[in-house]
């Protein structure tokens, strides 16, 4: 695993206590989160920190396209950043303009490597190992007022209808934890703020590893694979399910109030029945599709 036991060992320590388990996304799918974090809290600080304020109408598409719109979709931040400079890159109305985009060709490294975790304490470890490069001290000032931005912003955002419900109704029957890939500070806040913390025995965010690494640990081996379930929003989401062989149900962009109620009232029970796997998981998944696609809008 990318982390030491002092940050995942709750997970790997976690013991079933119920027969089914179910990990749970936050951001887009367990709260209507992600339009104001990436369009108030990210796209800002990006074309401030990044210099993109010559294209900032284009940055913002880009950047919301990446993180909102496409199969891209709650990708961690970093590649989500170089992604978006990429599609940048390759649009006609900033090539015309010269915009001058950021090469950054240490942060680009960061992200291909897997020695430290893409979180802010992988970012020091890595600054520390590579001393003295003059983008990831620029990455290091965006990165941690996006943190501090999202904090003083993001609140009384409420969980999606039917999600609270959802969670009682799972309660008695399954283990249940967040698996996130936002900072553990934020997630903890947002579950304790509207009261839904007391559901889950564990809230995993970026600093315990990627999203198939939580549920490796704390699911993996401990459960019967057909009794393992993630819930996002996000094809990220679905990999890390189905990297570990658990089930994945969609919380689908723009119809997630009408995800969660299909979840209470129709999917939990197909899962809790052992009806889920198959055709069920198949049609839900075919539908989710649909909602992201791979080509920007100014490319069709």
């Amino acid at each position: 695993m990318s982390l030491s036991n002092e940050f995942n060992r709750p997970l790997i320590e976690m013991r079933p206590k119920k027969k089914f388990f179910v990990g749970i996304d936050s951001d887009g799918c367990a709260f209507d989160s992600m339009e104001i974090k990436h369009k108030e809290c990210f796209i800002p600080n990006i074309i401030k920190y990044w210099s993109l304020q010559a294209v900032s109408k284009y940055a913002r598409e880009a950047a919301e396209f990446v993180n909102l719109y496409s199969k891209w979709r709650g990708v961690n931040r970093w590649p989500a950043l170089t992604t978006a400079v990429d599609l940048l890159a390759e649009r006609e109305e900033v090539i015309r303009r010269n915009g001058n985009l950021p090469e950054f060709p240490n942060v680009r490294a960061f992200v291909a490597q897997d020695q430290f975790p893409h979180s802010n304490e992988g970012l020091q470890m890595y600054m520390d190992a590579n001393p003295g490069k003059p983008d990831l001290e620029i990455a290091w000032q965006w990165t941690n007022t996006v943190n501090c931005t999202i904090g003083d912003m993001v609140h009384g955002v409420p969980p999606f209808p039917f999600l609270r419900e959802s969670l009682k109704k799972m309660q008695d029957h399954a283990d249940m934890i967040v698996v996130s890939a936002t900072p553990v500070e934020a997630l903890t806040r947002e579950w304790k703020e509207h009261d839904i913390d007391q559901y889950v025995r564990i809230i995993a965010g970026q600093e315990m590893g990627k999203k198939a690494e939580h549920l490796m640990m704390a699911a993996k081996g401990k459960y019967a694979d057909n009794h393992i379930l993630m819930i996002g929003d996000a094809p990220g989401d679905m990999r890390a399910a189905h990297t570990v062989g658990a089930l994945f149900y969609p919380i689908n962009p723009s119809a997630e109030e009408e995800s969660w109620q299909r979840f209470y009232e129709e999917a939990a029970e197909k899962f809790l029945n052992e009806e889920f796997e198959g055709n069920y998981e198949a049609r839900v998944i075919a539908e989710f599709e649909q909602y992201l696609p791979d080509t920007p809008p100014w490319l069709k």
